[in-house]
């Protein structure tokens, strides 16, 4: 798309942008290094779930657990040191320092490349390039478009019955604020999230409870990589309930009382609702437009970002997609390469990143073992475990493994690898060079050829894929 207008009006742009999350800054801070004018819209704050309420905050609480965790076992390294609790009012001033860094972070972005924001609610317009806000500190302004990208984020998903309050019963933007740490809690959904805040807490010193509909947690991930983390939290004491589903809840003095499968209770301090997120495509006006949306709410439009009404596209947790940070970044720029006319290349989501920061983490991308026969591939595995690292053993973090999956060639070795899955120590920042050989088609020769500095955790990766050229080392 090209031919941008040059009108003077200070109320039309290149492109509007709505939402100020991942997928809508991106958005607007690439579009404006390319040189178009961009205008920005956010009701709330800047940053969007993932700075405000979602990744930043969750993963500094995460990291509030491993040095809790670890001062707890200086001690196997020869440190005499103890934990003897957590200053939770310390803990939410560092994670607010952190959060509001990046927030003015964006802002100092967006304002050096000169893209205008709007402080309120943005709705898009019958005739699909006028964009009417309202609600917030800008004031009621109509701005108009030659092209609209709709960013609108997602909110999380509550069960009825369930009343959202501070304490008592919280879903993950309650409970990142949280006035103090429980002593048990109840964490409704096993999913990536969910698990996150069941090994904060845990680590913490809560006694957790997680109830999953699923037949098991973490669903989505290799069997293996979740079997790793299953073993850490019952070894942890982590009651796990899964297959079953909640039916209601009761609050007393006591506490918030739980009902789920055929008559099973359990009753905590908090209740955290953990389900998953939602999309806020309600908020944008679109019932007076051509922008359709499917039956939960998600903004249809194809793997570049276009929707069914030409000239609007629709990123971040607004589409079906992966609803991750780095995957809305991307869409936000692959949208404004398709408004400059240039060529894009659409998103494969059965190979972006993903990555848990549950302890122990898990980290993959590409196809599970399942995955991969259930498309007719045949295929080769290969796993090692961190057991006998001796980077691993030096920090003294050994539950885990490193498991590949690659087409298997007739002789058996391993050709194209289709996956690569990890559990265990810092496998979040490891899983970088598996991505790649993912994303590149990398073979398994090709792969085995780099050389993993020692020691280290990735040597881990080096040997298991070293395995599956019929020969290995250790």
């Amino acid at each position: 798309m090209g031919g941008y207008s040059d009108s003077v009006s200070e109320n039309h742009f290149d492109v509007v942008v709505i939402g100020g999350g991942p997928g809508g800054y991106a958005s607007a801070l690439y579009g404006a290094s390319a040189g178009l004018n961009i205008a920005i819209i956010e009701y709330n704050k800047l940053g969007g779930t993932c700075l405000n309420v979602g990744c930043i905050p969750a993963k500094e609480l995460l990291e509030t657990a491993a040095v809790f965790r670890t001062v707890n076992h200086a001690g196997d390294f020869g440190v005499l040191a103890e934990a003897s609790g957590v200053n939770w009012d310390t803990v939410m001033q560092r994670k607010q320092k952190i959060i509001d860094q990046l927030v003015g972070g964006v802002g100092s972005l967006l304002k050096m490349r000169k893209v205008t924001v709007y402080d309120g609610q943005g709705t898009l317009g019958a005739d699909h390039r006028t964009v009417s806000i309202s609600g917030g500190e800008s004031g009621d302004v109509q701005i108009t478009g030659d092209a609209v990208i709709l960013a609108a984020g997602s909110e999380a998903r509550t069960i009825p019955n369930f009343p959202i309050d501070d304490r008592r019963i919280v879903t993950s933007t309650e409970l990142l604020s949280i006035p103090a740490l429980p002593a048990s809690a109840i964490v409704i959904g096993g999913g990536a999230i969910g698990c996150e805040f069941a090994s904060m807490m845990s680590d913490l010193g809560t006694k957790v409870t997680i109830i999953e509909a699923a037949p098991n947690i973490l669903l989505s991930t290799d069997v293996d990589c979740r079997k790793v983390v299953e073993r850490s939290f019952k070894k942890r004491g982590i009651d796990m309930h899964t297959g079953v589903m909640v039916t209601g809840q009761e609050s007393s003095p006591e506490g918030v009382t739980v009902f789920f499968g055929e008559g099973e209770q359990v009753t905590a301090e908090t209740v955290v609702v953990s389900i998953g997120r939602r999309p806020m495509s309600e908020t944008l006006g679109l019932d007076a437009t051509q922008v359709e949306v499917d039956e939960r709410g998600h903004v249809k439009a194809d793997p570049i970002g276009r929707t069914s009404v030409e000239g609007v596209w629709a990123v971040g947790d607004l589409v079906n997609s992966a609803q991750l940070a780095h995957v809305a970044f991307v869409e936000g720029m692959n949208a404004i390469k398709d408004i400059l006319g240039e060529e894009v290349m659409p998103i494969d989501y059965d190979s972006v990143p993903w990555c848990v920061y549950c302890h122990p983490e898990v980290a993959f991308a590409g196809l599970t073992e399942e995955q991969a026969k259930e498309r007719g591939l045949d295929v080769v595995v290969s796993k090692h475990r961190f057991a006998a690292n001796g980077r691993a053993m030096i920090v003294g973090d050994t539950d885990g493994l490193v498991k590949i999956v690659a087409e298997k060639l007739p002789d058996g070795t391993g050709g194209r690898i289709v996956g690569v899955h990890m559990a265990g120590p810092w496998v979040t920042e490891q899983l970088g060079q598996g991505y790649l050989a993912v994303n590149w088609e990398a073979t398994i020769d090709e792969a085995a050829a780099f050389i993993q500095p020692h020691p280290t955790l990735s040597e881990t990766f080096g040997e298991t894929v070293m395995a599956l050229t019929g020969r290995s080392l250790h």
